[in-house]
């Protein structure tokens, strides 16, 4: 048995723990880094990577199909499933050499390519190696969570981790889970050819506003993707081929293929974390607000430490532990400046309180500003005039910001500035928007603000009145 020390040991080469092994070696620190499986995790191999690479395929397609309001006649799209996936295999290769083994040596990582499991609270077992460390980052995110539905094991289905592999056109895809994930593959697979239902046992989209989910969800529907809410899957069966899917009110939906998508659930079960004293929490590492876990050496980042599940999540833990593990520096999370967004068309993105969180926590204080998509000259001429923004504003700050329409993922990323700094709604009025841009709708939306404040008001126009009897 070889044994080593180092100063940072971290635990998963996911994002998060990418990120912290570049940070730590490149500032002088010794790092090892253990990874069982595929260097760049669940994102770069299987989520939002090849998910993103999938939609662009369906984006294509459907753009071949609707072009006659352009002046170009639509043509029905001759769609090639496996080269679609070849397409997103290119896609993933591309990325793969930031991600490297051989990177992260050239940096000075010793990776390990073993999973690590605790064997006391101050030392790590990597197959024949035992590693004891300063500091160490359990970065193992997490993995398809996937219900025990009477019948499911005897039915073939794929998750995030296999539908990449996919290489046969699904003739009708079932998908469980009317989340993010569900909604993303059901679109890209309806524009790629497929026939689509999607079985959520509540509401579609549900964990965000009501009022920009049904923009998407509307035009979804209007794709042809069938969209069954409140349909509790009870019971799954039949074979490759011939699918059902049962609800719990009786409602049967009938398939070729199933891809389950219900949520995720933290890899912890490999990491021995008794033997740490590490405590869990519904289960997932229990942390501080420094991302500490009750092992005061051992911190744990994104997915594995539960809350908001996004890459850039475990990336901003990331910096949180470069300060507090590598400076002593002190060093605690926040949750109101991060933005997320569901990469659909149109896309779907929030920062902050929704508008019936705002209205909870600050009461008659909240003020909503709308601005419609519709009302933008750029999206006019790019014919994307679905949508809108809402603004939650208290005392000229804003709150919390939905967008659902064009470039929703582009546009979330002004106000997840404003809100990180505190800045006030006067920050975007002030800004000069180049003309004509989709961007446009922020400071337009800052405009609604401010306009019945200077256009409505009895005091600006006495005032006006006033100067203007003293000019020159």
């Amino acid at each position: 048995m070889e044994r080593i020390k180092t100063d940072l040991l971290v635990i998963g080469a996911g994002s998060g723990g990418l990120s912290v092994a570049a940070g730590a070696v490149q500032m002088g620190a010794s790092v090892v880094l253990l990874e069982g499986h595929k260097m760049g995790g669940d994102c770069l191999n299987f989520g939002c990577v090849p998910s993103k690479a999938l939609i662009a395929s369906g984006k294509a397609a459907h753009s071949q199909a609707h072009a006659a309001p352009y002046g170009v006649a639509d043509v029905t799209p001759q769609v090639d499933y496996a080269a679609a996936k070849d397409h997103v295999a290119d896609v993933i290769a591309q990325i793969e050499p930031n991600d490297s083994v051989e990177r992260f040596e050239g940096l000075g990582v010793k990776v390990i390519q073993e999973y690590g499991a605790f064997v006391s609270p101050t030392e790590v077992q990597a197959g024949d190696t035992v590693i004891t460390a300063r500091r160490v980052i359990i970065s193992t995110g997490s993995s398809p969570l996937v219900p025990p539905i009477p019948g499911l094991e005897n039915v073939p289905y794929d998750t995030n981790e296999t539908i990449f592999e996919l290489r046969e056109k699904p003739d009708h895809l079932l998908i469980v889970g009317g989340g993010p994930i569900g909604m993303e593959m059901a679109q890209a697979h309806r524009r790629l050819g497929c026939d689509v239902t999607v079985i959520e046992g509540m509401t579609a989209l549900g964990k965000d506003d009501p009022e920009m989910a049904a923009v998407v969800l509307n035009n979804l529907k209007a794709e042809g993707i069938i969209i069954a809410e409140n349909a509790m899957a009870a019971q799954i069966r039949g074979e490759a081929g011939a699918i059902e899917v049962v609800a719990q009110d009786g409602r049967i939906f009938k398939g070729t293929h199933l891809l389950m998508a219900v949520g995720r659930k933290p890899n912890i079960d490999r990491l021995n974390l008794e033997a740490a004293g590490i405590e869990t929490r519904r289960g997932a590492i229990k942390v501080d607000a420094g991302m500490r876990t009750a092992n005061r050496r051992v911190y744990a980042i994104g997915d594995v430490a539960g809350g908001l599940q996004f890459t850039h999540v475990a990336g901003y833990h990331a910096g949180l532990i470069i300060r507090s593990a590598l400076f002593g520096l002190p060093a605690k999370q926040r949750t109101d400046h991060i933005p997320w967004a569901t990469y659909t068309d149109p896309e779907l993105s929030q920062v902050g309180l929704t508008e019936a969180q705002a209205r909870d926590k600050h009461g008659e204080q909240v003020e909503i500003i709308r601005f419609p998509y519709a009302h933008n000259d750029r999206a006019i001429a790019e014919r994307k005039m679905q949508g809108l923004i809402k603004v939650m504003v208290v005392k000229g700050r804003p709150v919390g910001v939905s967008i659902a329409g064009y470039q929703a993922g582009e546009l979330i990323n002004l106000w997840a500035l404003v809100i990180a700094n505190k800045l006030k709604m006067s920050a975007v009025a002030n800004m000069v928007s180049p003309y004509p841009t989709i961007g446009e709708v922020n400071k337009r939306a800052a405009g609604a603000y401010f306009s019945p404040r200077l256009f409505e008001s009895d005091k600006v126009k006495r005032l006006v009145r006033l100067v203007q009897r003293w000019l020159p």
